[in-house]
């Protein structure tokens, strides 16, 4: 009709619409697309309420129920239906039709049942617009029966796929791959089936209501299992190839590739573990898409995949083997993201590398000594941690890849810098920065759970405030919270977040402290975190405690301490004890804080965790004065004297300038004036910067009093 009357009047023109082009001559396509949703994530009510689904939705549910109000609770639910519905006008129209009677929370949770609920359109619609089944009944009964099996095949696919993928998916006795191809381009015509251009790759998928739809109609065919299997197969193949990819191919372009899977590989999984599922299919697959998972920072869903496949593994087939080694190296790391530092967490690492050891694999040897330094590092357990670092060391100098060189000093300058050894732990993580290059195959991200050089950025601005640097500490942390959030790594963001918090705590900035910490508690909660989201909880309570409101960041910082103490994480709680000890004698609790900063100090004798034994003593010090024995000031003296011999040992001029703050008070307090300005004076002339920070202004508003 449209050829013949453009013949008849070349002036005319004819505007259709339809489920697949005319194909007449001289047409010309233009895709409607469904209707915009609120991007994932989305949580300001204006934003919401911007998306023309949510509107549309709005406006329908206000025309059957007038009391209708979408405040922030019901846009944010809204949202999530416009974008399980896909944006579609109709399943949505349908959708608001029903919150009259269920309300928007009844209706998000029962979507799953769509098209048994989904119904109910205007009496004068045609029949094929009054529930959605039936819209989707008339459009798949005009398919070719070739379609519809194509159409039933590809809704194994829980995300996007290309055309080699649904080749080898959907292709079976029955039908060859030419066929396959063939049909999807047809069902992408027909809008059953959306496309997705990204620069040279073209991608597929099915929105979720058409795969809902397909996925009965295979089900019911009696080809699930199969068509699974060959989904899983093909994941699992997949994968193998990209980590053998990996010393080959870029690991941006690498990441990019296989992050579009993540989807997939859940279903593979999901499938390959379920009772009708091949557990082999499943452990092959955990075991090479483990660097999705930790490119991804998806550490409590790795940790339960990786659990669950060691779980399958049957005697002979992968146990002691190089896929038994690499999935108890995952467990390891995603142990220590989510329990942390706990026996568990050091017998995957162990297990991993004796296996390693044994098939002689130098790259499982390597990951395996960094998670058990990793490990023994975080207990406190400082000159155990050196010996991994060096044999860390020891065994990259033996390899062929210098680039794996700057992470063994990374490792060697933390542990120094823990130990106490702050000159030289510098001096390693400065060496680290200059000659580091982040290799172009096989990223540090995903086989040392951190960029290494945000991790190395992390200890260098606490080492530059421990050496009366503070300006330059504060600008390395900060800039190196945005050279984290560049990289779009949780992990690395959150030792960066933590580090900036820090050094805005020790420097008295405690509205930057207050920013970096509301970073870190929402970014560690969005991502399941757990050990991490403890540890904001610590720093939050710190902050609290020295905006005065010590009750409550005191109850706030022992509640998350007692959750890290249970999982043997010990950094920052040896100096948060300190803290502790702070807040109990400033709510009156003298003699429980004196017995807490002789717990820190037996710790950071015990493990020989230095770093902060220098501030240990001195508010061991503040506090023997407050208690008032009477032999409170020479005992407190003494604590300040070994405190400044500590800080001097370690070059640490920040705790230097407290402890000589202290005991210049003290000193003036009995009358002895000048040699606290002596004491005093010369400490305060070797800063050059960060006199605006709490420490300094302290010092020289004494030195202003000691005339």
């Amino acid at each position: 009709m449209a050829e013949a009357l453009l013949r008849a009047d070349p002036h005319a023109r004819v505007l259709a619409t339809s489920r697949e082009p005319l194909r007449a001559p001289g047409e010309y396509v233009y895709g409607v697309l469904s209707l915009e949703v609120p991007a994932e994530g989305t949580e300001d009510r204006d934003d919401l309420l911007d998306a023309a689904a949510v509107k549309l939705f709005v406006a329908r549910a206000q025309a059957v129920a007038v009391r209708f109000s979408p405040d922030a609770r019901t846009v944010a639910i809204t949202g999530a239906i416009c974008r399980r519905l896909d944006g579609i006008p109709l399943a949505i129209e349908l959708a608001a039709a029903r919150t009259a009677t269920l309300g928007v929370g009844e209706l998000a949770a029962r979507l799953d049942d769509r098209f048994r609920l989904l119904t109910g359109g205007h009496r004068t619609a045609l029949p094929r617009h009054q529930t959605l089944r039936a819209t989707l009944d008339w459009s798949y009964e005009l398919l070719p029966a070739i379609e519809r099996t194509v159409l039933h095949r590809l809704a194994i696919f829980a995300g996007g796929f290309t055309l080699e993928a649904a080749s080898a998916v959907a292709t079976a006795a029955d039908l060859g791959a030419p066929e396959v191809v063939d049909s999807v381009t047809n069902l992408a015509a027909k809008s059953l089936v959306v496309v997705e251009v990204a620069g040279a790759v073209t991608r597929y998928r099915l929105l979720e209501t058409t795969r809902a739809y397909a996925l009965e109609k295979l089900t019911k065919s009696g080809e699930l299992d199969q068509v699974a299997r060959r989904h899983a197969e093909y994941y699992r193949d997949l994968f193998e190839r990209a980590e053998a990819e990996w010393e080959t191919r870029a690991t941006v372009e690498w990441v990019a590739a296989s992050g579009r899977q993540i989807d997939n590989v859940r279903a593979a999984l999901d499938w390959a573990f379920s009772p009708s599922g091949d557990a082999s299919i499943g452990a092959a697959l955990t075991a090479a898409s483990v660097p999705l998972w930790f490119r991804h920072s998806l550490m409590v869903e790795c940790r339960g995949r990786v659990e669950r496949a060691l779980a399958s593994l049957e005697p002979g087939s992968g146990r002691g083997g190089r896929r038994e080694m690499q999935l108890f190296a995952a467990l390891g790391v995603s142990l220590m993201q989510t329990k942390g530092p706990a026996p568990d967490t050091s017998a995957a690492w162990t297990t991993a590398l004796e296996i390693a050891e044994r098939v002689d694999d130098t790259e499982y040897q390597l990951r395996a000594l960094w998670g058990l330094w990793h490990f023994r590092i975080s207990r406190g357990e400082c000159r155990a941690a050196l010996a991994l670092a060096e044999s860390f060391c020891d065994r990259v100098a033996r390899t062929a890849n210098p680039a794996d060189v700057p992470v063994g000093d990374r490792m060697v300058g933390v542990t120094l810098h823990y130990l106490g050894d702050q000159p030289n732990a510098r001096r390693y993580l400065e060496r680290m920065l200059r000659g580091y290059v982040a290799p172009a195959h096989r990223s540090h991200a995903v086989r040392f759970q951190y960029d290494q050089r945000v991790a190395s950025r992390m200890v260098l601005a606490r080492i530059l405030w421990l050496q009366g640097f503070p300006d330059q500490a504060l600008r390395t942390a900060q800039s190196n919270v945005e050279d984290a959030r560049a990289i779009d790594h949780a992990l690395s963001l959150c030792y960066a977040l933590e580090a900036a918090c820090l050094v805005a705590l020790w420097s008295g900035d405690l509205p930057a402290a207050g920013r970096a910490v509301a970073m870190l508690l929402d970014h560690s909660a969005r991502h399941a975190l757990a050990v991490w989201h403890a540890r904001s909880r610590c720093l939050n309570g710190v902050r609290l405690i020295k905006r005065g409101e010590v009750r409550g960041g005191l109850a706030l910082l022992r509640d998350a301490l007692d959750e890290l103490r249970e999982t043997g994480f010990v950094p920052h709680h040896t100096a948060l004890l300190g803290t502790v000890a702070q807040g109990l004698a400033g709510n009156g609790e003298i003699a429980q804080g004196l017995a807490t900063i002789d717990e820190a100090l037996a710790r950071s004798e015990r493990d020989e965790e230095y770093w902060c034994i220098a501030e240990l003593l001195r508010v061991k010090g503040e506090l023997v004065l407050l208690e008032g024995a009477p032999d409170a000031a020479p005992t407190a003296e003494e604590h300040l004297q070994h405190a400044l011999r500590w800080a001097r040992r370690q070059e640490a001029l920040s705790w230097e300038l407290r402890c000589a703050t202290g005991l210049a008070q003290l000193w003036h307090q009995q009358g002895r004036t000048d040699p606290a300005r002596q004491l005093l004076s010369p400490i305060y002339r070797r800063f050059t910067e960060g006199f605006d920070t709490a420490d300094l202004q302290a010092a020289k508003t004494l030195l202003s009093g000691l005339g």
